[in-house]
């Protein structure tokens, strides 16, 4: 534990907070899940940088986790990739069954929406 201040420990027991998302303000509670570990927004899928490991609410930077990409699991499971804003770190959090899907597909398609190099030299690239 971090600081004086007692934090809530999420590693092994479920989070059943409710809290208004400081993107969106959309109220979020853990309803609609499908986990035990509500850790982002399912209307803009934002989170607050609160865990060092996921569930300690050992960081002390709090600042908003934007979505920046998903991946997919060995177990085929999807995962978003959350950045901070203020300090950069990187964490992967779980979609949640209540997520919203279009953001989610949004997300998914990024990188084919803003390829490396012009689209007018892709059969060019494919050449080679």
């Amino acid at each position: 534990m971090h600081g004086s201040k007692h934090r809530p420990d999420y590693r092994k027991r479920p989070c059943r907070d409710i809290f208004t998302c400081r993107v969106c303000g959309w109220p979020v509670g853990p309803e609609g899940a499908g986990t035990q570990h509500r850790n982002h927004c399912p209307n803009c899928l934002s989170s607050v940088h609160l865990d060092d490991e996921p569930g300690d609410r050992a960081a002390d930077c709090g600042g908003a986790m934007e979505p920046v990409a998903v991946w997919v699991r060995k177990n085929r499971e999807w995962a978003i990739i959350h950045r901070c804003k203020i300090c950069g770190v990187l964490h992967s959090n779980r979609i949640a069954a209540d997520d919203n899907p279009a953001l989610l597909m949004s997300l998914a398609v990024r990188p084919l929406a803003n390829p490396p190099f012009p689209l007018e030299h892709l059969e060019d690239i494919t050449h080679l």
